[in-house]
């Protein structure tokens, strides 16, 4: 499902995006659709980049603003007001974990540079499922030490979000391995709160 395009990058893997607004889709977008932790993917060319949203802002121009209304209420500005452009939102920060190609996927870093509107969609459990195996079907998560690094103070969170993500997807024997992971996590979250 779209629900964003791509507005600006911070780096070569940190991108924003603005979920789009009820003018822009007809689908019922909710938090739901781009919380944290949500895998996405970008089309580019014949590939596909995979990220994960890790962080959100909003954005209300009005705020503050307290001078004298002479508009119609929102719900008609489209009748009376169709100019009108709705400057609140909502944008995303996705961190890009690979890529998808005719090749298969891949976890590191992407060589592309995604485009100024380029759509971005919500992956399928199956999507993410196969981002995350490779061709022996065995559990990958190249990305680790790349989310550490990039994703800032939400690191930690945002692992453990995506290990609760691939246990319901995962075998018996990959549930043990994401359980391992899930407590290096808590680990590492309670020295690094003694430092």
């Amino acid at each position: 499902m779209l629900i964003a395009k791509i507005i600006k990058s911070n780096s070569h893997v940190d991108y924003s995006a603005r979920v789009l607004d009820s003018l822009e889709t007809s689908a019922n977008l909710t938090p739901a659709d781009y919380q944290f932790g949500q895998f996405v993917k970008i089309e580019v060319g014949d590939a596909e980049v995979i990220g994960v949203v890790y962080n959100s802002q909003l954005i209300n121009p009005e705020y503050g603003n307290y001078g004298p209304r002479l508009s119609t209420p929102s719900a008609l500005n489209t009748v009376f007001s169709p100019d009108y452009l709705n400057e609140q939102g909502v944008l995303i920060s996705i961190l890009l974990l690979g890529w998808k190609d005719a090749g298969g996927n891949h976890q590191g870093v992407p060589r592309v540079v995604l485009p100024i509107n380029s759509h971005v969609e919500t992956m399928s459990d199956a999507e993410v499922r196969a981002f995350h195996h490779d061709g022996n079907e065995t559990l990958q998560a190249h990305y680790y030490s790349h989310v550490t690094t990039h994703a800032g103070l939400f690191a930690f969170q945002l692992l453990s979000a995506i290990v609760d993500q691939l246990d319901g997807l995962a075998s018996d024997k990959d549930r043990a391995r994401l359980g391992v992971l899930r407590k290096t996590l808590a680990w590492q979250q309670t020295i690094g709160r003694m430092r």
